[in-house]
């Protein structure tokens, strides 16, 4: 098993390719704490980022702002790293509704969440990665800047097991105990063990085919082996392994211990502040749920919820930030913020959210006040954690600029030649009739059409009345689960249908090739979705197919529009440029329509039911 990074790719670099991959790797190496890679689309930004973690050979974390972009970019790391550590840490909620309080009508919302197994067990496997090897690249959601176990304590938890060495059968039984593994005689599943005489067979949280028996004789190892758990099969020998804690938020006895008794005083505190403000309801109610939560963490060393205390159990003071994925990454590790335009700006709204509903459950009694300080990272707080940064995007922000003080990478020229769509513009009045014709036109080549609108009813109207004048088409919108996205994409790219009615979801990072044509409708009317950003991008949905075309319906040029339009033709005249000094014919991208979820898949949302899922 190798330690260094080995890219696998059946392509060298090419077009804009070379000089980004060397100018980045070049700003890594001077110690420049932020660059900009501005690359199109279809440049080949994730070969870029790639080439760049061979040539630096850090271990790095790339976070994408949705579980949908995190799979695709897993997936294409995965292709390019086959021999390396390239792990996923997103949200293990396939459904989650927080615990709040709603004083107006005294209701009170219990948490509900159904975690997904198989992608804790990924969790677990990025931080042993992060902790084990040199070759680790995580791809990360938001999720990366919430709580996590303190990295100090989850090592200190760590089992280690040598052939020959001397453990008695109850001590090993009490460490996985206290590293969160439940005994399970019946079903041996991920994070649980069982004991058949002399052999403890162990199945680790972090591994999802292999388990581990261990024999003992006489207080001694006698033989380590790993085992398929469904066959029961010894599939190797082992002279010596390590078992990973069952979950991030495990503590030593003695950690516990001292947590239950700065719990104590907290609460003896709040509620000395709740009877002088004569609120007994709240006082009762704090001292009940606390009470049960304290006898469970003397009994079995956790609780439901047990991240509530997480101050208590990493010994932080009021309002220092939590430990969380950041703490796990090594100091001289790569961050690369992929479609950053999005991704800075949901990073900055992550805390705010938080803390008004927990504010809440602390003034009325459902929860102590250091709960407050389980909480995703401040801004601030993730800029100081940040280490070497790089951000992608095709349209970077204000942020992005001014942090990399002019150390902005182009990536224009696309290896294949394309360049950027053409653009017109064209009446509104009009906009429906034109569009259909153009529709028509494109479905008769075997193209694909994106349409993108303003409002969901006007969406809904445009799928209706295409679908009665015989267009093949379908309405993406924002009530489409994460899987669900995924498999109309994938439709409409394997010729299901010709025409994808969409409002805002036709942005940033999805790979459709077979799209000749974008139509953005009421392109003139000035605002979020018809921003200068926002139209780069959808225009970009094109930029893969020779014949790439977009068309903004608008009676008047806004100054949106004019400033897509120009950043669109200089794009244009450099690669035009480019191509003809070196003689390239352009070429349509011709991509494999794959499940980009992949081994990602599970981490979509449950059907049926509704409710939030974090990143």
């Amino acid at each position: 098993m190798s330690d260094r990074f080995e890219l696998v790719a059946p392509y060298q670099p090419a077009g804009d390719q070379p000089d980004a991959i060397r100018r980045l790797a070049a700003g890594f190496e001077a110690g420049l704490a932020h660059q900009t890679l501005l690359g199109v689309t279809g440049s080949g930004k994730t070969y870029t980022i790639a080439s760049v973690v061979a040539l630096v050979q850090k271990p790095t974390l790339v976070i994408a702002h949705n579980k949908t972009l995190a799979a695709q970019l897993y997936g294409e790391f995965k292709a390019f790293f086959p021999n390396n550590a390239v792990e996923y840490f997103v949200s293990y909620y396939d459904y989650y509704q927080p615990e709040a309080y709603v004083p107006s009508s005294d209701t009170y919302i219990e948490k509900d969440a159904s975690r997904n197994e198989h992608i804790e067990q990924m969790r677990l496997s990025a931080t042993k990665a992060l902790l084990q090897r040199k070759d680790a690249l995580i791809v990360a959601t938001v999720s990366s800047i919430y709580g996590l176990g303190d990295p100090n304590e989850y090592f200190r938890m760590v089992l280690h097991l040598v052939r020959g060495d001397r453990i008695d059968q109850r001590e090993l039984i009490r460490r996985l105990t206290e590293m969160q593994y439940t005994r399970n005689e019946m079903d041996l599943r991920r994070g649980s063990y069982r004991v058949r005489g002399e052999v403890v067979d162990v199945f680790p949280a972090e591994n999802d085919a292999h388990a581990l028996r261990i024999e003992l004789f006489d207080g001694e190892i006698e033989n380590l082996a790993e085992f398929d758990p469904l066959t029961g099969e010894n599939l190797r020998r082992l002279p010596r392994c390590t078992v990973f804690p069952g979950s991030h938020y495990v503590s030593t006895r003695r950690t516990v211990l001292q947590a239950i008794n700065t719990i104590k005083d907290e609460l003896r505190e709040r509620l000395e502040q709740l009877y002088a403000a004569g609120r007994l309801v709240e006082a009762q109610r704090l001292q009940q749920r606390t009470q049960y939560d304290l006898e469970m963490l003397a009994e079995v060393g956790y609780c439901q919820g047990v991240e509530n205390y997480s101050r208590h159990l990493t010994g932080h003071m009021p309002g220092e930030p939590p430990p969380c994925l950041y703490d796990y990454l090594p100091a001289d590790a790569l961050l690369v913020v992929d479609e950053s335009h999005v991704t800075i700006p949901q990073l900055g709204a992550m805390y705010k959210g938080d803390r008004s509903r927990k504010e809440t459950l602390v003034e009325f009694g459902f929860r102590l006040p250091s709960a407050l300080d389980n909480r995703p990272l401040k801004f601030e707080e993730w800029e100081r954690r940040a280490p070497r940064t790089i951000f992608v995007s095709a349209t970077p922000a204000k942020y992005e600029l001014e942090h990399s003080r002019g150390e902005v990478v182009e990536l224009v020229v696309r290896p294949t030649g394309l360049v950027d769509p053409e653009i017109e513009v064209r009446p509104a009045r009009t906009q429906i009739d034109d569009l259909l014709g153009e529709i028509r036109a494109r479905v008769a080549l075997g193209d694909r059409v994106l349409v993108t609108t303003l409002t969901k009813r006007m969406a809904e109207n445009l799928t209706e009345f295409l679908d009665e004048q015989g267009v093949r088409v379908r309405y993406l919108h924002a009530d489409v689960e994460t899987v669900e996205r995924v498999e109309i994409i994938r439709d409409l790219r394997l010729g299901a249908f010709d025409v994808l009615v969409g409002i805002n979801l036709l942005r940033e990072g999805l790979d459709m090739p077979e799209v000749s044509l974008v139509a953005v409708l009421d392109a003139d009317k000035e605002g979020f979705l018809r921003s200068t950003t926002s139209l780069i991008q959808t225009v970009g949905r094109a930029a893969r197919n020779l014949r790439g075309t977009a068309i903004l319906y608008g009676d008047r040029i806004t100054a949106s529009m004019q400033a897509a339009i120009d950043e669109t033709a200089r794009r244009r005249g450099k690669q035009a440029e480019y191509n003809a000094a070196h003689a390239i014919t352009p070429r349509s991208v011709h991509s494999a329509v794959r499940d980009i979820m992949e081994g990602a898949r599970d981490a979509a949302p449950m059907p049926g039911r509704r409710g939030r899922t974090r990143g």
